[in-house]
Order: structure tokens, then C-alpha cells, then sequence
């Protein structure tokens, strides 16, 4: 089971860094920058490729809409370029909160869009003249768009390689199915691994079922805060505005996937509960109605007994990455955290 840690979009990126050099020796293997609607991804990774030597790099992730195929190719290529060939694609669909609220861009389409985003890319990486005929985009323009002058072209640069990693960040069946078949990694969010088999194993089977032979075996990356040791009740409670904010605020009543996803995890009546306390201005008594068993079931906090009998249920449940939040104050504890769940993952 590969060890990574998501930065944080929120500040104090140059800080956390300075430590990615370090816990890099402490057996990090992958480091995942967001960009959510903060500063952009691309720079924060390329200045991360240059502090580096080993550790590999992923967006994690970057959204669909607002950057065209190509130009999320050629971005890939380049960042696998200046991290010689340490660069994972993240990609998803995010939502029409961030979407349409900050991008001014429609919210259309996500499965067909980033399935045609995946060939064309690939195509890139192949260095093939890109010609794409999709129903969501058309390269070069078809006649009768623009002014008729454009024509195939082929990435000027040879990419250190033609097959670059491509996650997916996807949580409903029908995405989930999608990438299944078609990319090397997928990342959801909130795992619960009992709950896994249940939620998304029949997605995951149809998708495999039509998987190219050619692709790895998919690369599951399951997300989790990180705290070992006695009494940290206080921690767990630290993850309850950031679940209420999922479950509650990304997004309006019937338009928000990530409550869709706590229903289906049987949260039904607290689901519901902390989005009408969320959408009512109500956070703090939205954060309190998330369920204690939730915490408890997508984070790693608590005595190492119980970190490494969570992390047998998510090696068991087919997690092969972790991406892990380590909850410590200073760069000597953080690292701590990080040799010491590397050390209990590869016990199991």
C-alpha cells in the first residue's frame, strides 16, 4: 500500500514543502496538490517537482471544465517532464457550485466530457496528429466554426512518456463505472471500506469487465486524517465542519453528491439534518450532527491497534494508495506520523 499526503490549498503551501523533502525519507511515496477555486495546481506542483527527487507528484485534482483537452495534455506532459516521470493526472468533474458559481462555465456532461478528455490526451501523448470527432468536442473545428484555418497538429515535444497515469476523482455508479474501465487510479472521497463493496462493487465489476487488457491494475486511493495515539477525541470532532460542509453546503437540496453519498452509506436522517443546518446558516450545529461512526470509519485516529485494524479493513476493501492528512503541529511529529503508518501498512 502506497503512503501520500494531500497539500493543503488553504495556506502555508511554501511550509509544507520545505517538509515534503523529509517525509519523503520517512516513506511518503506521492504527494496530491488540489486546486478546488484556490490558487492553481500546475504552479504549486512544478515548484514541488524541483524540491523533490523521488516522491511523485498528482493533481488531485484538476477539474474538466475551464482547460480544453489538449492544453490538460500538454500541462500533464510537462509536468511529467520537469518531474522525470513522476507526474499522476488527477482529473474530475467537481461540481456546478465551483463550476458555474466561480468559472462561469456550464455544468454539463461529465461522464462524456472526460471520457473524450482521456482519448484526446492520450492521443497527445502518443504524439498523433490529434483529430477528435466527439459529441462534446471536435478537433481541429469542423467546417463552419472559426475561421476555417486550423488543421491537425502534433505535440512539438517528446513526453518522457506516452502513457501518462490518469485518476479520476468519482463517487456516483455511473462514473465510477467509467473509470473502472478506462483509467489507472480512482479516488473517492469519504471512504468507508465496509461500505465499499456495497456502494460501489457493481460499478467497479461492469467497468473492469470492459477494461483494456494494456491498462494496470486500477489504483484505488482512499483519503483519510491520520492520528495515533491515546485521547484524540479532539481530533475526530476537528473533521466534523469539514464533512459538514460536504454533506451540507457543495451544493443545493438534491444537487449535492456528496450527501447523495452519505445517504447511501445509511446516513439517510442525518444526511438530511445537517444539510437543512447547513443551507440555515446553522454550521456549527450542522457539524455536530455528523455521525461519530462516520468519523470514526473514514479516519485513521485513534491507538495504533485500531490505525492498523483500519488499515487491514481498507487494504482488504482493494485501497492500494492512502492518502493520508497527518494531524500534528510541527514537521518532527508529521514525519513521525508518516514512518509510523508506513510502518503498521506494510505489517498488514
Amino acid at each position: 500500500m502506497r503512503i501520500g499526503m494531500p497539500l493543503n490549498y488553504s495556506g502555508g503551501f511554501k511550509e509544507t514543502v520545505d517538509e515534503l523533502a523529509v517525509h519523503e525519507k520517512a516513506g511518503l511515496d506521492i504527494v496530491y496538490v488540489p486546486e478546488a477555486y484556490s490558487f492553481d495546481a500546475v504552479s504549486q506542483m512544478g515548484f514541488i517537482a524541483a524540491r523533490t527527487e523521488r516522491l511523485e507528484i498528482a493533481s488531485g485534482i484538476l477539474q474538466i471544465y475551464t482547460r480544453t483537452p489538449t492544453l490538460t495534455a500538454m500541462t500533464a506532459a510537462g509536468m511529467d517532464y520537469v518531474s522525470n516521470g513522476r507526474f499522476t493526472l488527477g482529473i474530475g468533474a467537481s461540481g456546478p457550485q465551483v463550476i458555474e458559481g466561480f468559472h462561469g462555465v456550464p455544468y454539463h456532461a461529465p461522464l462524456g466530457r472526460t471520457r473524450e478528455i482521456v482519448e484526446i490526451c492520450r492521443q497527445v501523448w502518443r504524439r498523433e496528429r490529434v483529430v477528435h470527432e466527439g459529441r462534446h468536442f471536435q478537433i481541429p473545428l469542423p467546417e463552419g466554426q472559426g475561421t476555417g484555418l486550423g488543421k491537425p497538429l502534433k505535440l512539438i515535444n517528446h513526453p518522457v512518456r506516452e502513457r501518462i497515469p490518469i485518476m479520476i476523482a468519482a463517487i456516483g455508479p455511473k462514473n465510477v463505472a467509467m473509470v473502472a474501465e478506462i483509467a489507472e487510479a480512482w479516488e473517492p472521497i469519504f471512504y468507508v471500506p465496509e461500505k465499499a463493496a456495497d456502494i460501489w462493487g457493481e460499478p467497479l465489476a461492469a467497468g473492469r469487465a470492459k477494461r483494456d487488457a494494456s491498462l494496470p491494475e486500477l489504483d484505488v486511493v482512499a483519503q483519510a486524517p491520520l492520528a495515533i495515539g491515546e485521547g484524540l477525541d479532539s481530533f475526530l470532532d476537528g473533521m466534523r465542519p469539514l464533512l459538514a460542509l460536504y454533506i451540507g453546503g457543495m451544493g443545493a437540496k438534491g444537487k449535492n453528491f456528496y450527501n447523495d453519498l452519505a445517504r447511501r452509506y445509511g446516513y439517510e436522517a442525518e444526511a438530511e439534518k445537517i444539510q437543512d443546518l447547513y443551507l440555515d446558516g446553522k454550521k456549527d450545529e450542522a457539524a455536530a450532527a455528523v455521525p461519530a461512526d462516520l468519523l470514526t470509519k473514514t479516519s485513521l485516529i485513534g491507538p495504533a491497534g485500531h490505525v492498523k485494524e483500519r488499515l487491514a479493513a481498507l487494504k482488504e476493501s482493494g485501497v492500494t494508495t492512502l492518502n493520508v492528512t497527518p494531524l500534528a503541529g510541527t514537521t518532527e511529529e508529521r514525519t513521525a506520523l508518516i514512518e509510523q503508518v508506513r510502518r503498521l501498512a506494510d505489517e498488514i
